[in-house]
């Protein structure tokens, strides 16, 4: 019998909440932090994301030790940490940190100096987070592509299960500058409009600044605890950028982790899904939702709410999901109208009531990865 893991405590650190609760009311709400922006330091011409206030100060004492991706990242633990019942101190509580771009963008305003080399490694940023908390462990880093967030859950979940430790604080963050806007700007996949997960007329992606914590334990603290019950990462090995044709893939890894949780595809009353709104992703999902035969079940996408956060994406749709099972109510799919993928997939268009118990989040990127985490009651 597998190590039960439970989430004991969460954050969600986006333009719309700097609290969990506070950003699933928004959600709620239909509130978004999508907006057209004007910054010729992240672009030449106009483009539409979900921004911090560049003015928006996140309270960190000696702040300027420390880079707004670093900040993120101290202030969501922070908030996570507070009556979570667990020590930064304790031996047996490990920091695991998830980013696909960590502070790469110092290349833009800094000389390139071998301390500019060394503060961009992502390990160097957790180093500084962890001795910001007083962490006794070594930190963990998780960086691949958009499955970061749940693979760094998965991590978490795996080294308490491996008795090694019994607390996982588990963050990740990413800040859109001009080098991660272009890079996309370059694939041609930035959408021209806040994005449209799913939607016939979708056109690409929306990007967001967040971040966020959940903390998990082999110790249940409240009655309303939600477990992780399993997970699994695939990889279509298909091509550097573009997702599997199939779906075959992600259909695996979801497979895996039904398996792992001991779940039948009936079994799951929702699926959070990465719903990036470009083409080849929405398309491939559906086909690998199909594969597992999930078609019935409700889907969403949290992309038009706050842009594809990236190495927070997986935390923060995870939060959400999480929180979801709590208030039994799945969050729609704001901006979807018209089907414009091949396979029949349920797209939650309103808020739906239900009495929900176990929930599938997945996650695709870059390089071909793919990613699965299943979710439910105690």
């Amino acid at each position: 019998m597998m190590q039960d893991v439970f989430i004991v405590s969460d954050n969600i650190l986006s333009p719309i909440g700097l609290t969990t609760v506070e950003n699933f009311e928004k959600l709620k709400a239909g509130v978004s932090g999508i907006q057209k922006h004007h910054d010729v330091s992240k672009a030449d011409e106009s483009f539409y994301a979900s921004l911090f206030d560049q003015n928006f100060d996140l309270k960190i004492e000696e702040g300027d030790k420390y880079t707004r991706f670093e900040q993120l990242l101290i202030a969501s633990v922070k908030d996570a940490l507070q009556n979570s019942g667990v020590n930064a101190n304790d031996q047996k509580t490990v920091l695991i940190v998830s980013s696909t771009k960590g502070n790469i963008s110092l290349l833009e305003t800094e000389d390139n100096t071998a301390d500019v080399q060394n503060r961009i490694s992502m390990p160097s940023s957790a180093k500084l987070v962890a001795e910001y908390f007083g962490f006794v462990n070594q930190p963990v880093v998780v960086s691949n592509a958009c499955i970061s967030g749940i693979m760094a859950i998965l991590t978490g979940m795996r080294l308490i299960q491996s008795g090694k430790y019994e607390n996982a604080v588990v963050v990740g963050a990413d800040v859109i500058t001009k080098f991660v806007l272009s890079g996309f700007q370059a694939f041609q996949a930035i959408s021209s409009q806040p994005c449209k997960p799913f939607d016939k007329s979708r056109d690409g992606i929306t990007l967001g600044d967040g971040a966020a914590t959940i903390i998990l334990s082999s110790k249940q603290q409240n009655i309303d605890d939600i477990k992780v019950l399993g997970g699994a990462v695939s990889n279509d090995a298909n091509h550097i950028s573009a997702p599997s044709r199939t779906g075959e893939e992600l259909g695996y890894a979801i497979k895996k982790s039904l398996a792992q949780a001991q779940l039948s595809a009936a079994d799951i009353g929702f699926i959070s899904a990465h719903g990036t709104a470009t083409d080849y992703n929405d398309e491939m999902e559906a086909k690998a939702i199909m594969l597992a035969g999930l078609q019935t079940a409700p889907v969403n996408s949290l992309k038009a709410y706050y842009g594809h956060t990236l190495g927070a994406a997986g935390l923060i749709e995870s939060i959400i999901s999480i929180q979801s099972l709590k208030e039994n109510v799945i969050i729609p799919t704001l901006g979807y109208e018209e089907t414009g993928v091949s396979s029949p997939i349920n797209i939650c268009t309103s808020l739906l009531p239900g009495n929900f118990k176990n929930c599938l989040k997945t996650a695709s990127g870059f390089g071909g990865c793919n990613a699965a985490v299943v979710f439910g009651k105690s």
